[in-house]
């Protein structure tokens, strides 16, 4: 599929690499997926828009060090109303990083911390509506929280953002919740506390599009990166989780 649904209450809209070498990771994913970036945006902190095929995928910024985050992907999920979502969040055992910000003309953006402390963030669209391709090789096709805490997370998610879910596994091996159902799911939360390494945060991943896993996995270590998990063969494709060239984790599918 090549149509994504990113303007409905909760659908994630956009995602954004925080990094402590933006060249570095511009050319990383370039090679990698065959982006472009923009020139920085001064008036944004020298945020970068990164493009596949002159669409939208998501954005680039700064990580300074002073906020004590490593590098990562950031995973934005889309709100008609940013301040009743905060509230809402709020009331409902989020802490919020990141207090509803107007950015320009293009929207207003908040950051929270889930009840598994995982973090989230919100945007409530104005110029600027979210990647223009998915599902497309290079391009964003999954987004999945990985969290100890999965039954206060699905009540969050379904609460906060709208999350109209459905139970996909229900065992001790696999219990996972999605928005949506089937071809039409959006987003994943797995139970992840049988797996998660002790002292590892819960965390949001995005999952790109390529259309040979082994192929892209062997291509990351060429291109500085490393892989964390081998490809393989599931119900949802032949996936791999790798680290790019500053240590930013992401997750790569074939076949979904």
């Amino acid at each position: 599929m090549s149509e994504r649904d990113i303007s409905s209450p909760g659908a994630p809209c956009w995602i954004d690499l925080f990094t402590s070498d933006p060249a570095k990771s511009q050319a990383f994913y370039g090679q990698l997926f065959g982006w472009t970036a923009d020139a920085p945006n001064e008036e944004f902190g020298g945020y970068t828009n990164l493009s596949k095929d002159g669409k939208l995928v998501g954005g680039c910024m700064k990580n300074d060090g002073q906020s004590g985050q490593p590098d990562g992907w950031n995973i934005y999920l889309v709100t008609p109303d940013i301040q009743a979502t905060t509230d809402t969040a709020a009331a409902n055992g989020a802490q919020v990083v990141v207090p509803p910000m107007p950015v320009g003309d293009l929207g207003t953006m908040a950051v929270f911390t889930d009840p598994g402390y995982a973090g989230i963030g919100a945007w409530q669209p104005g110029e600027h509506k979210g990647f223009g391709i998915a599902n497309q090789p290079g391009a964003p096709a999954w987004f999945e929280l990985h969290t100890r805490d999965y039954e206060a997370s699905v009540r969050f998610y379904r609460d906060v953002f709208e999350w109209d879910t459905h139970v996909v596994g229900d065992s001790d091996e696999f219990r996972y919740t999605t928005f949506r159902e089937g071809d039409n799911a959006l987003a994943g939360i797995m139970d992840a506390s049988g797996f998660l390494p002790e002292g590892a945060p819960a965390s949001w991943s995005v999952y790109f599009a390529v259309e040979d896993a082994d192929k892209t996995l062997a291509q990351v270590g060429e291109l500085g990166g490393s892989a964390v998990m081998a490809a393989e063969d599931t119900p949802f494709g032949r996936l791999a989780t790798a680290t790019d060239s500053t240590g930013a984790l992401f997750r790569i599918v074939a076949g979904m």
